[in-house]
């Protein structure tokens, strides 16, 4: 194992943390050095994510928590200006979590762990990328404008593959957004002033269609809005 510098803004890479002493716990994902730990009940999750919380720093660098009956899924990353990635500072909180959850007696469990990227084609990325950050509410990742994360850490990244040719076929696979219903026709407008297209309103109040410069389709739903029988999309 190696040990790496006191300075907590040393930028790491994933191998350099996989080295490091104590964070055996820890896989790095796509989004950052995360763990899973079986606690059987939400009440047991509770009470661990209760004991993370009372660790000290952590208004300076926090944890995303994901707090389910089963288990809790810690994901630690550093997010500044122009970096999106792991800091020593991460390896340190990860060293941290993993001795609370130790002595809370809960296992780490690295089978529970899996990080979820969308990735759209694109002949011209500027062309398309403003349309689906609008419609999703996403941000620039600060990499290029080629990839658009979730700011609340919930949705997975999106990510826009570099196309030299069209693909013959209408695409395969379309991404759903449920929205609030009365934010609905506010997220639709965005999209569509983003460079979107509107295909059909015909599933009213259900959902909208909707398509990016290059057709790439979406639709923005409500959720517990009872609408016509959908239809093909």
């Amino acid at each position: 194992m190696a040990e790496l510098s006191t300075d907590p803004t040393e930028r790491i890479t994933p191998r350099q943390f996989h080295e490091a002493d104590g964070v055996g716990d820890w896989r790095v994902l796509g989004e950052g050095a995360c763990a899973y730990f079986r606690t059987g009940s939400f009440a047991a999750g509770a009470r661990f994510v209760q004991a993370i919380g009372e660790l000290a720093g952590l208004d300076d660098h926090h944890p995303d928590v994901d707090v389910r009956h089963a288990g809790v899924t810690v994901r630690l990353i550093t997010i500044i200006p122009g970096f999106y990635g792991l800091t020593a500072r991460d390896v340190e909180l990860a060293r941290r979590i993993s001795a609370v959850a130790r002595e809370l007696g809960l296992p780490a469990d690295p089978g529970g762990l899996q990080n979820v990227q969308v990735t759209i084609d694109a002949l011209v990325g500027p062309d398309v990328l403003p349309f689906w950050r609008a419609l999703l509410g996403y941000i620039d990742r600060g990499d290029g404008d080629q990839d658009l994360i979730d700011p609340r850490g919930r949705g997975p990244l999106l990510w826009f593959q570099q196309m030299d040719a069209p693909r013959p076929q209408r695409n395969r696979m379309h991404i759903d957004v449920w929205v609030p219903h009365d934010q609905a026709e506010a997220r639709v407008a965005a999209a569509v002033a983003a460079g979107g297209r509107l295909l059909t309103d015909e599933y009213l109040p259900a959902y909208w269609v909707l398509a990016d410069a290059e057709g790439n389709e979406a639709c923005v739903g409500t959720a517990g809005w009872m609408g016509p029988e959908p239809g093909a999309r």
